[in-house]
Formats: structure tokens, sequence, C-alpha cells
């Protein structure tokens, strides 16, 4: 089978989980009842046998038409995807309810638009990560009264019955059986009105729909020792669902030239929210290569406070507070009365324990090995986390989010990371990338201390609150100093990325938009300009060049960076380049998929997204240069 392109798939999601759909109407991906539990559909990094549900127009041959046309029904993420057929048009409308108390379910209601299409069903399902395959059973179904809710009217004023069955003289109408499956813990319920039938260990449904008529299809989750969960009414909860959507982009105050592209960065970014807590998870899949084939394969699917921290930034601008709110109390859960082991990464609950392990029974997507649950980088020392997570604190208050509730812990935590901070900033961590070798001073991570002194000092003075402010303000100045000498190279006029050495790093273009130095400095603009010279490959940014110096750690390449691109943009608008920061934005929006999605990466060689998908570390970045570029009304920033 020859795998889909990461950029042939689109998200849905409940705000729970996420998944994948193909230009095919192929589901690949969707993890149940969490972002992070085991995968009932992981075809996305195997074959079809382990697990899928392909709905689409019934093909002649092996070839899988893909659609003509899909878009996300206005600013929502309600999917649909139209196919043309010599025997007309059929649209299929994919998403997931957000659940407030009901059971998960991914919900896909076919329509007839124009003659007369036959569609097939094909569902799979395989429990953990493509690894158990359920028992399968079906349920019959009952008697219900009301007529209504179980027909479809035509163009003609005539209705057909969903069953297909004519109503007995009682007036009840017999509902069609369900389709069971479990395994252990899970159980997966299908409903329809179209008649299913079992064929190599995968469900089938054949059906026909007319213009105007409506088939619909509902997959649920549930524990396998609970009772069934109710039949989903497809049509209220498309309407709950729309309206949810309508709501809360209502609430955006970005009304700039790249609205489209901004709101749409938004609708992703809260998609990848995990409602119950508040954390963020950095993307919904697993092991999506940043080279193909190569083994830089990694878990995704967990809260990193710096990509929650950022996210958080870009929703705080774009007129959004609750979702700092829930995080911010997501935050002081997780961290607890612990900041000395402070974590670079959590699970969506606050949960620590990320253990690293490999699936040897799945191939990869495309080949690309290992595939690894869990996150080992878990237990790394990365000292920027501080100052993001201090400054997303800074910016909740500056913004107008209300005080914490109890006794301002906030402030509690904050001087906990201020006093672990001052203990140990001058050791050298695995840094923003991750390195799997040897620890270094990462200048990065040294201007994110000073970032985290920076926004304490100013929270301690604005505020009058308690606190060693002429302390912390002398650790402020003793980073700046540090840094200049010793993240600096003055021959080259460009900071480097660890001390000493001479290699570049992207995460440098951050300095002058946290405000460590003012974007006119020479030093600001040399380096920028380093990085155009030294890690742009056909304009677009690398992180570092893994094959230079000390490396990564890890053999292979990776793709061009996507949210480095969009700082190299941004710093472009700052040093007064905006026309070329412009142009290089637009640019990148062209690599958005014809959804409005980014990966992490791209591949200039193969013109491909790369990476986990979609990546809230892409997105975030996105939204900063367009309110630095455009401004938040439309003019020039």
């Amino acid at each position: 089978m020859v795998a889909t392109r990461i950029e042939d798939y689109a998200l849905i999601g409940d705000m729970q989980t996420a998944a994948l759909v193909a230009r095919d109407g192929s589901v690949d991906w969707l993890c149940l009842p969490r972002f992070d539990s085991p995968a009932v559909f992981a075809g996305l990094l195997g074959t079809d046998d382990h697990g899928f549900w392909r709905l689409a127009p019934a093909a002649r041959g092996p070839a899988r038409p893909a659609a003509a046309r899909r878009r996300y029904r206005g600013e929502s993420l309600i999917l649909e995807s139209e196919w043309d057929t010599p025997e007309g048009t059929v649209r299929v409308t994919d998403f997931m309810p957000p659940r407030r108390h009901a059971a998960p379910c991914l919900v896909r209601i076919v329509e007839g638009v124009t003659g007369r299409v036959r569609m097939s069903s094909a569902l799979r399902m395989r429990f953990s990560y493509g690894r158990v395959v359920p028992w399968v059973r079906r349920e019959g179904g009952q008697r219900a009264t009301g007529l209504a809710d179980h027909t479809v009217p035509l163009p003609d004023g005539t209705v057909l019955l969903a069953d297909r069955t004519m109503p007995p003289a009682d007036g009840t109408v017999p509902l069609a059986d369900r389709t069971v499956a479990v395994a252990g813990p899970d159980s997966l319920w299908l409903d329809t009105e179209a008649e299913t039938y079992g064929s190599d260990l995968t469900t089938h449904a054949d059906f026909t729909v007319s213009a105007g008529q409506r088939v619909t299809l509902a997959l649920s989750w549930q524990p396998s020792h609970l009772s069934a969960p109710p039949r989903p009414d497809a049509e209220e909860l498309l309407c709950g669902t729309e309206r949810f959507w309508a709501e809360w982009t209502a609430q955006c105050s970005y009304t700039g030239r790249w609205r489209e592209a901004v709101m749409r960065s938004l609708i992703t970014l809260k998609a990848l929210t995990y409602a119950p807590t508040g954390g963020i998870v950095a993307a919904p899949t697993t092991s999506l290569p940043e080279e193909l084939g190569g083994v830089r394969n990694w878990d995704y699917r967990y809260t990193w406070l710096r990509d929650a921290a950022i996210t958080l930034g870009a929703l705080l601008r774009t007129g959004y507070r609750e979702e700092a709110r829930r995080w911010r109390e997501w935050l002081l859960r997780a961290v607890a009365g612990d900041a000395q082991n402070l974590q670079i990464m959590y699970g969506v609950a606050g949960e620590r324990e990320l253990a690293e392990s490999e699936l040897a029974w799945l191939p990869g997507y495309e080949g690309s090995r290992p595939v690894r649950i869990g996150n080992g980088a878990a237990d790394q020392l990365q000292l920027d986390v501080y100052g993001e997570v201090v400054d997303a604190l800074w910016l909740g208050q500056t913004s107008g989010l209300t005080p914490d509730v109890r006794e301002d812990s906030t402030h509690i935590l904050q001087m906990k990371l201020m006093n672990y901070l001052e203990s140990n900033w001058r050791e050298p961590d695995e840094g923003i990338w991750e390195v799997r070798g040897p620890r270094r001073h990462f200048t990065h991570s040294k201007v994110m201390t000073w970032v985290a002194a920076d926004r304490t000092v100013r929270r301690l003075s604005r505020l009058g609150l308690d606190g060693p402010v002429a302390r912390w303000r002398a650790l402020r100045d003793d980073v700046h100093r540090e840094v200049c000498a010793k993240g600096y190279d003055a021959d080259r006029n460009t900071f480097t990325q660890s001390y000493g050495s001479r290699e570049l790093d992207a995460a440098l273009l951050l300095i002058p938009q946290v405000g460590f130095l003012p974007p006119d400095d020479p030093r600001v603009v040399g380096t920028v300009e380093a990085v155009q010279r030294e890690l742009c490959e056909d304009g677009f940014v690398r992180r570092y060049d893994p094959g230079v110096g000390e490396g990564d750690g890890l053999p292979g390449g990776e793709g061009v960076f996507l949210a480095c691109s969009f700082w190299l943009a941004h710093d472009l608008g700052l040093i007064g380049r905006a026309a070329e920061g412009r142009r290089l934005f637009e640019r990148l929006l062209e690599l958005r998929n014809d959804v409005g999605l980014l990966a992490e990466e791209w591949d200039t060689g193969r013109r491909r997204l790369v990476g986990n998908f979609p990546q809230a570390f892409s997105h975030v970045p996105l939204i900063d240069a367009a309110l630095r570029l455009g401004g938040p009304t439309g003019r020039a920033g």
C-alpha cells in the first residue's frame, strides 16, 4: 500500500482526542478516549491491517479516488469532502462533537448532492495500535416510536424510511442493529441505518444515496464493562458542534489581512487542548518522521510546557483568556510543590511517567522506524522552559487574566521556579531542541533564563509583591552580560548555538522577540543575516546543522523547520525589512495543505510536509508573525 501523504490529511477532534481523515475518505489515525490513548486506527503508521475506516464512493478497481473538493464548514472543525462520479456527486461530512458528558463519537454523514451514487464503508477496528483484533458482534435493534426521526425527505416530496422498511401498524419504527467490537477494556459501537456485514475481519456497508438523501454512520467508544452508549443523534450533534465553533471563533479579536490563516491556526490550537484539564498537546500524532525513512520519530501527544506556554501567548493576543486560565490551573496541579523537579512535558492530565518504548509490529510511516510511544525527553534538563513558563504567566497577568483564588498560587510557583534557576542557570542543558548528545551551555537557554528573571522583576515591581527584587535584578544583569560575552561571535557578528561554538541556531531569532536586545541592535541584525546565510534552504530555515560540530546525537537529517521560518519572517518585520518578511510569510502560507494545516517541517527536496501533524509549534508562530507583519487590524506592523 502506498502511504497517504501527510498533507493529504485533515483534522477533526473533540478537544479530548483527534482523528486524521485522508482525501480518499479513510480515517487512518484515532486514539480513544484521549490523545495519548492507544490507537484504534493506526494505519497511518502501518498498513490497512492496523486499522482504518474508509467511507467513499464504491471504486471499480484497486484505485481509491480522492475527493474532488474538501473544506471545513466555515470557521469550524467540521470537515466536508465531495466526490464527483459518473453517477453523480456525493458529500461526506466528518466531525467529532465536543463531549461534555457523552461518549466520544466520530460521526460521518453521507449526503447525495446530485444523481445516485453507490457508497462503500469499510471499518477495520484494531485496538492497541493495530495489535489486537477485537470480538465483533451485532446487537439487535429495538422499536422506537416517532417516524420523523427515521426518515429522509427527497426532492420530489416523497419520504424514504432510513432502514428501508415500512412501519408496523402500531406506529413504531425498527432501529437497525448495532455493531459492537470488544477487546479488553475497550469497546466500539457502530450505529448506522445502512445494512452492515462482516468480511475479512472488517465491517462493511454498501448503500446508495440519491440527491437529498442522507445516511449516517457513527462510531462511539465506551469502556467495555459499561452498558451500551446511547445511539447518537447525528443531526443534533452536528448542530451542536457547529454552534460550539461559531461561539468560540466569535471571541477572536484579530481582523487583519490574514484572518483565514490565523483563524484556522487558532481552531487547530483549540482542537489540541484537552478540555477536561486545560493541558495542550504538541500534536495529536506520534512518530511521523522528520526525515522520510529516518529514525527521528517522536511521540508528541503530550503537554510540553514550552509549546503550551507559547500557544497561550498566541491565544491571549487574539482575545482568548479562558484557555489561559485553564492552563494556569493545569500548570499548578502538574508542577505542584516540586519546582526543582520541573519536567519539560507532562501527560494531558499532568502525569509525570512518560516512559519511551517502541512498537515493533508497526513498520512506521513510509518505513520510518522505530515507532515510539512515550517520550524519553521528559527527563531532560531544558532551562529555557522556565523562561517560557514565567513569560506566559506574565503575559496572562498583563492581559487582564483574573488573579488566582488560592492565595496567589501563581506567585508561590514563580518564586520556586526562580529559586531553582538562581542556583542552576550556570549548568549545561539539552536545550530547546532536546538533543540526545552531551549537554551544553546553549545560548538560547541562557537568554530564556534572562526572560524568567526579567518578567519576575517586572511582576514583583508592578504588583508590589514580596520577593528579592534587587537580587533577581542583579541575576538578570549577570545573565545578560554572560550571554553577550560568551554566546556572541564578534568576528562574524552573530550569536552562536552554545558558548564558544561557531554553530548557529535558529532559536537565536527569538532574541529580539523576547526583548533581550532591541531589534535595531547590530548584533541582532547580524544574527538574522547569519541565519539567512548559513541555515536557510530554499529560503526556509533549518533549526541548526545536525552534521556540524557536536551535532545532536542522532543519525540522519531533517527538513526545514516551519516555526523557525516564521520566526525569521517575524524578525524581518522587527528589523525594518517588513516587505521581505511578508514575502517569506506568504511563501510559508503556501506550504499549508488545502485545509490550512501545517506539520512540523518541510522537505524541500520532495516538496512535502514531514513531522508530526498538525503541529502547534508551527501554527503559533504563524499567528505571531501575522500580528507583527500585518498588525491586528491589517496595518503594517
